[in-house]
């Protein structure tokens, strides 16, 4: 049920409108003509306007122009008079949702007009469901959402900002579980692209006979077991973009058809003849060393450079491990709040035994591990038995930290410090007597580089 807006200069009929969509359920608002009619729309969230076509001061093709400048999600359905059906077509070509001609001696027919409110309203809260769902999408997805504060993924995140408003094809490598995909959707919805479609296939997940076809279409009759055509990835895509994971994977044939796409922007679909124009943003992902392929001709150079115009190399978690206590207290607030646990935050131990763990399944392990804690931890706070074996195992002795070559000084003192506060167990006193320096000293560097213990993130 909605809310509807009846719009009615002739009384009589306006009380038989209100009572009808009344005992329907719709709470009902009026207005005896255009201008009013207005003023009730400013004061009110309105799914529905009944509106006459022939009023003084302000007639019903006025009105519905008005209210699609204001609300492009309000439905109207006009009332048109015998012989008026022109007016009433030309007003669905300006956005009216339907139309009602009076019967004879200007009655309408009741039950044309329950079903028709019905159905508006029912597609303004289709409308309404799907802009909140791209809004969250866009939320989802925007470059805040990407949980991180390390030099290398900061440096990620603006690049991302530049390439995501250009037309640019893109290229993200890193190992699995490194987050590829999430860098594809937030190029995706923070781009001239967002209304569009975001088809993603998964290259490696089928074998080479079915991925032409999922890519590309087929026509009826194409193989065996193609009883009707069906359109591909890249005409779902059109007006969007298409995001190939895995794309090491794909085989000689569907290389040079991709090639012949991102040359000429058209295609046919297997066994048909017509050719087929596409607007389509590619970004491409891989976990595999295409420059390798491309050398042991398992990968076509020419196509290798069509997909490389922009690349975005996501680093593996252990080559940023500043990001993991973020992610740690971002992954305990997710999985707390979808399972209901009363979790708040990680002990020190905890925490530094993940610092010390290198993740080879990088953010996607880390998330596991974290979501199993939660949901098996029986306080309010994440302990190390909670951990897997081999988390606890290979980190429990290990009392050392990497140091990449070419990090600046002041990025080197703060991974230190930030280390050693960890495996202090968040006592400062202790901090600063491993790395021999007075206490004041320590809370100074603390507060320049920002360093925060886990508990102090928590509270």
């Amino acid at each position: 049920m909605g809310v509807v807006l009846v719009v009615e200069d002739h009384e009589p009929l306006r009380r038989l409108l209100l009572r009808v969509l009344e005992r329907e359920g719709h709470t009902v608002l009026e207005a005896g003509n255009g201008e009013e009619a207005l003023e009730v729309l400013a004061d009110n969230e309105v799914d529905v306007v009944v509106t006459d076509i022939r009023m003084p001061r302000m007639d019903g093709m006025e009105l519905l122009r008005e209210i699609r400048r204001r609300d492009q999600t309000t439905q109207v359905i006009l009332i048109t008079a015998y012989g008026e059906i022109p007016l009433a077509v030309e007003a669905m070509k300006q956005g009216a949702y339907d139309f009602l001609e009076k019967e004879a001696e200007g009655r309408v027919n009741i039950a044309q007009l329950r079903a028709r409110v019905a159905a508006a309203a029912e597609k303004r809260r289709i409308i309404l469901e799907n802009l909140n769902l791209k809004s969250q999408l866009s939320r989802r997805f925007s470059f805040s959402n990407i949980i991180g504060k390390s030099p290398k993924l900061l440096s990620i995140l603006d690049v991302v900002k530049q390439v995501a408003p250009t037309k640019a094809t893109v290229l993200i490598t890193g190992e699995s579980g490194t987050g590829k995909e999430l860098v594809a959707n937030a190029i995706h919805y923070n781009s001239p692209r967002a209304k569009g479609p975001f088809i993603k296939v998964n290259c490696a997940a089928l074998p080479e006979t079915l991925l032409e076809s999922e890519l590309f279409g087929h026509e009826k009759g194409a193989f065996t077991g193609a009883y009707q055509t069906r359109i591909g990835r890249f005409e779902a895509a059109d007006g969007g973009t298409l995001f190939l994971d895995e794309i090491g994977t794909l085989g000689p044939a569907v290389q040079v058809k991709l090639l012949r796409v991102l040359q000429e922007r058209e295609f046919e679909r297997v066994g048909g003849t017509k050719t087929i124009k596409v607007d389509v943003r590619l970004i491409t992902a891989t976990n595999t060393d295409l420059s390798a392929a491309v050398k042991e001709g398992r990968f076509r150079e020419d196509l290798f450079w069509r997909i490389n115009v922009v690349r975005i190399n996501m680093p593996p978690l252990r080559e940023r491990r500043e990001d993991i206590p973020l992610l740690v207290h971002h992954f305990i607030k997710k999985y707390a709040a979808e399972n209901n646990r009363p979790v708040k935050g990680i002990s020190e131990e905890a925490l530094q035994l993940l610092l010390h763990y290198d993740f080879p399944g990088n953010v996607r392990e880390l998330e596991n591990i974290i979501e199993s804690a939660v949901v098996l931890c029986r306080g309010d706070t994440i302990t190390p038995e909670l951990l897997p074996e081999n988390v606890r195992n290979v980190a429990k002795n290990t009392q050392s930290l990497t140091i990449p070559l070419g990090l600046p000084f002041e990025e080197i003192e703060r991974r230190v410090i930030e280390a050693t506060l960890a495996y202090a167990g968040g006592n400062k006193t202790k901090t600063a007597r491993i790395l021999k320096i007075g206490k004041r000293t320590l809370f100074r560097k603390l507060k320049k580089y920002g360093i925060t213990s886990s508990k102090e993130k928590a509270d």
